[in-house]
């Protein structure tokens, strides 16, 4: 006989690991993890002084006169504002890299999610309606809205077309102004 098939919906058995056994693996695991922890500070530690030295030798002050001293003060302040412009660059590439993952994650938020447009419905509102909704009780008075529409007379679309056509080509209005005889022209005008 074949063995049962189980739905999909059951889990898998669990393991048979015993409870002090989960627990002693916990605890060695967290004491690994902290023992790495330490390394990883020391490692740091050991690695900015190393920096350090490399950076900025030990001064020797013993000795020196009035001019040395300034002149090794002039050397600092010159390596401080090379590290201070570094400092400075590199703050400025953290921000934008800063601001660049917040905008990716955004786009990806946008592109993920699944937001659905909800159906709108036409509603119809007369002048009067939306005037109390947008001014509450204060305007009581009907308002036309349509008297203050600009009215457009035949007259004045006939004269727009042929306005537009006097003016033409405008290639032959440069030809024709051309030369010293446009000039001419435009000066008995």
């Amino acid at each position: 006989m074949p063995p049962p098939i189980a739905p999909k919906g059951e889990a898998k058995p669990k393991c048979k690991i015993s409870a002090s056994r989960k627990l002693s693996l916990k605890i060695l695991l967290l004491a690994r993890a902290t023992e790495e922890l330490e390394a990883e500070k020391a490692a740091r530690e050991e690695e900015k002084v190393r920096y350090l030295g490399e950076k900025l030798p030990p001064l020797q002050l013993t000795g020196l006169g009035i001019d040395d001293m300034q002149n090794l003060c002039k050397q600092i302040h010159a390596k401080i504002d090379v590290v201070d412009e570094e400092r400075y660059d590199c703050e400025a590439k953290v921000i934008k890299n800063h601001r660049d993952i917040h905008e990716l994650n955004l786009k990806v938020q946008d592109l993920g999610g699944k937001f659905k447009k909800p159906a709108l419905r036409k509603v119809r509102v007369s002048a009067d309606e939306m005037m109390r909704a947008l001014f509450g009780s204060r305007s009581k008075e009907s308002v036309d809205l349509r008297a203050n529409l600009k009215s457009v007379k035949k007259e004045d679309i006939k004269q727009e077309k042929e306005l537009n056509m006097e003016v033409g080509d405008w290639r032959k209005n440069v030809e024709a102004m051309s030369g010293m005889e446009g000039r001419k022209k435009m000066f008995d005008a």
